[in-house]
């Protein structure tokens, strides 16, 4: 799949796997790849569904002594519980699939260089995300529980109930939001990899960023400063790394100009 680029040496042409093919051909892979995507969230979602109690009691683990607190409220709820986890559950497990359906669409049209670098943004994002999902789940979540729960005795007022419904969404939009934000420095390391920025305006930068952190971690997270900080501290931390890789990788394409001259 070459859009865009034009194999008229053979040189060029060894870079890629994909012959060239009428766009029909390309139309028609990426149907399959749609459909194929489709097929793996509907199965990995009803895989989900057996399993759902047990997702419900993860879910409220963090919540701690609290958890006898979290009821349902209403004839639907268990409907609308069951159709979220389902939802975000099937989403999640399928994610793998996806990912590797949609590779194997673009990776023909792709240069060896590339798809290096898609393949270890494809691994180290998938550990950013679960070293964000692991955060909160182990750390944030009961903090910002704990503090929610103060903050309302401070006004006065009892939490005696929590609807079920609700504890998931906020659950979810922590552990979701934690990973998403963790993606960050991965998206500065690409474009840093790829010579688009450089870490001279990274440091130029760091004030600016250190704001739009914060500022990310207040949407992304309870409207508590504890979890703000939470979040906002390892994501500064690994802008700091991100300036430092981007660093060594000038520093190493410096070297190998200077030795070519």
């Amino acid at each position: 799949m070459k859009v865009g680029r034009f194999a008229s040496n053979k040189q060029e042409g060894d870079d890629y796997n994909d012959p060239p093919r009428p766009f029909l051909e390309h139309l028609l892979d990426l149907r399959d790849c749609i459909i194929k995507c489709a097929i793996s969230w509907v199965v990995c979602s009803l895989i989900i569904v057996p399993f759902v109690p047990h997702i419900v009691d993860f879910l409220k683990s963090p919540a701690g002594t609290s958890a006898d607190k979290i009821q349902g409220l209403g004839w639907t709820v268990g409907v609308e519980v069951i159709l979220r986890v389902v939802f975000w559950g099937g989403t999640t497990l399928s994610l793998p699939l996806i990912t590797y359906f949609i590779l194997r669409f673009i990776f023909p049209g792709l240069k060896r260089s590339e798809k290096t670098m898609i393949l270890v943004c494809l691994v180290g994002s998938t550990f950013l995300f679960l070293g964000g999902v692991w955060m909160a789940y182990a750390t944030t979540l009961d903090i910002a529980i704990k503090v929610l729960e103060q903050i309302t005795s401070w006004v006065g007022l009892k939490t005696e109930i929590v609807r079920i419904d609700e504890h998931i969404s906020f659950t979810l939009k922590m552990l979701i939001g934690f990973g998403l934000a963790f993606q960050l420095p991965l998206i500065l390391l690409a474009l840093g990899w790829l010579g688009f920025i450089s870490s001279q305006a990274l440091r130029e930068k760091r004030r600016i960023a250190i704001v739009v952190i914060f500022t990310l971690s207040m949407v992304l997270t309870p409207p508590d400063p504890l979890s703000q900080i939470i979040m906002a501290i390892p994501m500064c931390i690994l802008y700091e790394v991100c300036i430092v890789a981007i660093w060594l990788r000038e520093k190493t394409i410096r070297k190998n100009n200077a030795m070519r001259q």
